[in-house]
């Protein structure tokens, strides 16, 4: 029994009630607020109001228009007639959005020892915001649905697209999974055009040769975006899609596009969960690859950045209540970047991390995993 005095409150923010009795919610005082209930609305408000000042003011109103366009309908026309991979929830796909148009319009933070972004380019992120828009919502709301998925997708978006006369329309071949846009010419480009020609080590043995496809450049490409924007990424994919080789190879500096290679200030980390991964075997792997930066904060040496790699995700089993506590020990770090020193009692606040994890569909030993 905890005494509190009458300045202080308890706030639980829990999922689901499956596993408290009709005693704890009464006296818990439960409110019940459904994602719905809040909107999107606010996410995007907030999101543009934060955009870069350099290119606010020409980006805000057309940002705002090409949600109200696109957004909306395309997570109807999703939630109807696809089927995911892995559930989602409308604001986190909304998020997923903007995280990766903020790694478009990164360029154009001022920045300290980087000359501020130009008339240029600042007429070229307003000129070509919708494409962009269009590129980011591909990978967002539809990178979430299964092959079949993409192909209405694919049709859904082309019909959009024509009838609101975007002025960089999609390609008439292939499908809009297949094309990137690109800023610097101002077009749809094919993935596989972005790879030059591939050599083959005559030396090398068949298991160590990784040949470029479609798929494999297309999430290097996407691992790049992201990652080197500090955006915490998640592969889903089955058994034999190649998201391990994908993100082993780009973690080891041998990227398949040219320019798109990992910092030199980053140093890899990979762990793999299994079954019986405990929470503690996952804090006691992270905190023995971190130093002391100052009193009660932790992370890699100064001056370098983390990019923890967590292959089978959703691999350990769940304990008495539904809970996997690898994952959880990992969601405490997102929510309040720590954990707690097990000997000495005490917070430790962990930075420069960046995450990026696979996890194949639930079954076969796989986990359900837990919507946050």
């Amino acid at each position: 029994i905890i005494k509190m005095s009458p300045e202080m409150t308890m706030m639980f923010e829990v999922e689901d009630l499956a596993v408290a009795s009709p005693a704890t919610v009464s006296r818990v005082g439960i409110i019940y607020m459904e994602p719905e209930g809040l909107g999107l609305d606010v996410l995007i408000q907030t999101w543009i109001s934060r955009l870069p000042p350099a290119i606010l003011p020409v980006l805000k109103n057309k940002l705002t228009f090409l949600f109200d366009l696109y957004l909306k309908v395309s997570l109807l026309f999703m939630r109807s007639n696809m089927k995911e991979l892995v559930p989602t929830v409308d604001n986190n796909l909304t998020q997923s959005l903007m995280r990766i148009l903020d790694c478009f319009f990164e360029p154009c933070i001022e920045k300290e020892g980087r000359d501020p972004p130009t008339e240029v380019m600042v007429s070229d992120m307003s000129n070509c915001a919708e494409p962009l828009f269009l590129f980011a919502l591909i990978w967002s709301v539809g990178g979430v649905v299964d092959e079949h998925g993409r192909k209405m997708f694919d049709a859904f978006l082309r019909t959009e697209g024509f009838n609101n006369k975007t002025a960089y329309p999609f390609p008439k071949t292939e499908s809009v999974y297949d094309y990137v846009f690109m800023v610097g010419t101002k077009k749809w480009v094919k993935w596989m055009d972005l790879v030059d020609k591939i050599e083959i080590n005559i030396k090398d043995s068949f298991s160590e040769i990784v040949v470029p496809t479609t798929d494999s450049v297309r999430n290097t490409y996407l691992t790049d975006l992201l990652m080197s924007n500090g955006k915490h990424t998640l592969f889903v994919g089955d058994t034999g899609t190649g998201k391990t080789v994908n993100i082993s190879q780009y973690l080891m500096g041998s990227s398949q596009i040219p320019g798109k290679v990992i910092k030199s200030n980053v140093i890899p980390l990979t762990m793999t969960f299994s079954a019986n991964t405990s929470a503690n075997m996952t804090q006691d792997f992270l905190d023995s690859k971190l130093d002391k930066r100052k009193k009660g904060v932790y992370g890699p040496a100064a001056g370098k950045l983390f990019y923890v790699y967590v292959d089978d995700l959703n691999m350990p089993k769940r304990e008495t209540y539904g809970a996997q506590p690898p994952i959880e020990l990992l969601r405490q770090w997102f929510d309040q970047e720590g954990w707690y020193d097990r000997k000495e009692l005490i917070y430790r606040k962990v930075i420069d991390l960046t995450f990026i994890a696979s996890m194949g569909p639930p079954g076969g030993g796989r986990q359900q995993i837990t919507s946050r």
